[in-house]
């Protein structure tokens, strides 16, 4: 099954609501190992995307595949594991840093144990001290760190990041985004992530997909948005409101 070159195939994939249509036919493909980024227009469906694809939400008609199995044959606990998110918001409960971290762990009734907690903060970056730190005096550019690592204990083939840097500054952007770049490039994670910045998405994609009123609007090398004949593309990515 991990031997296909596309971790996620979507086919004619529709989603609404009573009130609104809001993914309209997409069909595209994530591939394996790559970094893709998803960019477009506030209320494009880029989110509502993120939901389907780790099965918080069931598409009205089409199809999804994660590694050639159908989304639907996935136990959900099972493809959660598999296919981790991120949110923009790097929640914490209340408690101390590893409490936080061992939530994955928690809800399954085991034990992290301080080797493997440090280990995973070694990973994104942040020393050890801070395990008995309480949450809520964390930075939140440490919050988000905290919050990758959580996601990461499940060890994941596929991970989703919805706009993770947007509340951070600058040299805390910058850490998460080498982050993410080392972790693909260590453990091979099939990245997609949700940016609104056209120059996070040109510094760390491979590949792009641009979202536009639920639709597909262009897919593929990151460097197509330098080529690209859309209009509606063309005005989001290089008109005067892009941001």
């Amino acid at each position: 099954m991990m031997n296909s070159e596309i971790a996620i195939k979507l086919h004619q994939v529709f989603f609404e609501t009573e009130q609104l249509q809001i993914i309209k036919g997409i069909t595209g493909e994530f591939k394996k190992g790559k970094i893709t980024t998803i960019i477009g227009p506030s209320g494009s469906g880029k989110s509502t995307l993120f939901r389907l694809l780790n099965g918080l939400q069931s598409v009205a008609k089409g199809s999804i595949d994660i590694f050639d199995q159908s989304i639907n044959d996935y136990d959900p606990i099972a493809l959660r594991k598999q296919v981790g998110i991120v949110l923009q918001e790097a929640v914490m409960i209340k408690g101390n840093v590893k409490e936080n971290l061992a939530l994955p762990y928690s809800l399954e009734g085991k034990a992290l144990s301080d080797d493997e907690a440090e280990y995973m903060l070694e990973l994104v970056g942040l020393k050890k001290e801070i395990l008995t730190r309480d949450s809520g005096d964390l930075s939140g550019g440490q919050k988000q760190k905290v919050s990758i690592a959580r996601t990461l204990l499940n060890k994941p083939d596929i991970l989703l990041l919805d706009e993770i840097t947007s509340a951070l500054d600058r040299v805390s952007l910058h850490d998460i985004e080498q982050l993410i770049q080392h972790i693909n490039h260590q453990f091979e994670t099939t990245i997609i992530w949700i940016t609104h910045n056209i120059e996070q998405a040109y510094a760390i994609a491979d590949d792009v997909w641009v979202l536009i009123d639920g639709e597909l609007a262009a897919a593929g090398p990151i460097k197509l948005l330098e080529k690209t004949t859309n209009q509606a593309v063309r005005e989001f990515v290089w008109g005067d409101d892009h941001s």
